[in-house]
């Protein structure tokens, strides 16, 4: 029962953190979404940076989880980008509502120069070295890490764009000017590799 309580609490603070900011969610704020009393809070949680802590952990594992998913989904390196890239489409509400749960986060503690800051960046870590991976698997070589910084840079200007204009039309528009940018990156490779092989 303690268990299932505290990952109630999680869950929780990451919707509200997501929605309302976690500088402006408080404790009381998550004890009502619970449904549990200010004490029995404090039974699991002490501070709210133990409950941030929580809160990025869990999404560092649901994401670690998506992108396992697309390893296993993908039938190639491109068809996993374009799952990264489709995510805007798939969290398109969610996103024009409340923008992207890890940009914003990571923007929020960066603003409050709060210590969790490098953990929240953790996140844009993950994403940047699968990118970087499959980038690499479909034979970019060195130039793997800036096409992952590219496309990674580029899906968080949609979102803030999509998020201030809430304008679904601007995001899947994006979303198809992305997966046409990767298929010109991927024909321009297979142009290279065909004239050096010539």
């Amino acid at each position: 029962m303690a268990v299932e309580t505290r990952d109630r609490i999680i869950e929780a603070a990451d919707l509200l953190f997501y929605q309302h900011g976690f500088e402006a969610t408080s404790f009381a704020d998550i004890a009502s979404a619970v449904g549990i009393s200010r004490g029995n809070f404090y039974h699991h949680f002490k501070t709210k940076d133990d409950i941030l802590d929580s809160v990025i952990n869990r999404r560092l594992a649901n994401t670690e989880q998506m992108l396992d998913r697309w390893e296993v989904t993908g039938s190639d390196p491109a068809e996993r980008i374009r799952s990264f890239i489709h995510i805007l489409i798939v969290n398109g509400e969610k996103i024009r509502k409340f923008g992207c749960p890890v940009g914003t986060l990571s923007s929020e503690l960066a603003k409050l120069n709060h210590a969790a800051k490098s953990d929240a960046a953790a996140l844009f870590t993950l994403f940047r070295s699968w990118l970087r991976r499959q980038f690499e698997r479909l034979g970019f070589g060195d130039r793997s890490d800036e096409l992952a910084m590219h496309i990674l840079g580029r899906s968080q200007g949609v979102a803030t764009l999509a998020n201030a204009f809430d304008d679904d039309g601007f995001l899947h528009h994006e979303v198809d000017l992305m997966c046409a940018w990767l298929d010109d990156q991927i024909a321009g490779l297979t142009t290279t590799n065909n004239s050096i092989r010539e």
